[in-house]
């Protein structure tokens, strides 16, 4: 799935389920990471990360540990960009070269509503108001899920390039139900890459299997 809402520059792998053997294929460090987690912690955890190690192959990359920063960012070898995510019945990774993209975030959600509550602390009233027209077009999508799948996007693109954390009510976002697309308008200053201020992140979205997947990309700075 994940595929669909990535430019062909960028490396993708994806599962729907995990592999055998919860814990082998790790390195000693990420095996340490997980030691006293719940087995299927264990399992979504090493299975992202051999896709991810898939991935990161086919740019010609030798396996390494990908280990979390202190916000639980996926630290990535130098040169390359990427992003890993995981849910109910769905697990990815996507790469790619500093050369080809300056930033690239997914988020993988189930298709289905948000826990009462949630909806307001992750949204702007602009974009609640924006639902109502979503559910008309497309009334099989849980928009508020798709939402928040889209600001977890936003911000695992925002935070590499910041190094700060970006708050839900930080970026507006409006959808496109028609052509899978999305639009995140930052509220606070945006980030530099080449030397220009990116104001506004692009996304894709796509809904199929129960699930919900998002992604930014933000393409490198020009040559000078």
């Amino acid at each position: 799935m994940i595929e669909h809402v990535l430019p062909g520059r960028v490396v993708t792998e994806c599962a729907y389920d995990d592999e055998e053997h919860p814990g082998e294929g790790l390195f000693p460090q990420e095996r340490e990471l997980v030691a006293r987690a719940v087995e299927s912690r264990r399992r979504e955890f090493t299975t992202v990360r051999r896709l991810a190690r898939r991935a990161l192959g086919r740019l010609g990359r030798s396996p390494a540990p990908i280990l979390p920063n202190r916000r639980g960012a996926p630290q990535w070898p130098p040169g390359v960009v990427g992003s890993m995510t995981h849910c109910t019945g769905y697990r990815a990774a996507a790469v790619s070269s500093v050369a080809e993209s300056a930033a690239v975030s997914i988020d993988a959600e189930p298709d289905a509503p948000l826990p009462a509550g949630v909806l307001e602390t992750v949204t702007l009233p602009s974009e609640r108001a924006l639902l109502a027209g979503l559910g008309r077009r497309r009334p099989d999508i849980a928009w508020d899920r798709m939402y928040f799948s889209a600001k977890e996007s936003v911000f695992k693109a925002w935070y590499p390039l910041t190094g700060r954390e970006l708050d839900f009510d930080e970026a507006e976002i409006a959808f496109d139900a028609a052509a899978g697309t999305f639009s995140a308008r930052l509220l606070v200053p945006g980030p530099v890459v080449g030397g220009r201020s990116v104001p506004v992140f692009p996304g894709r979205w796509h809904a199929d299997r129960g699930l919900l997947v998002t992604a930014v990309h933000l393409p490198p700075p020009p040559a000078a």
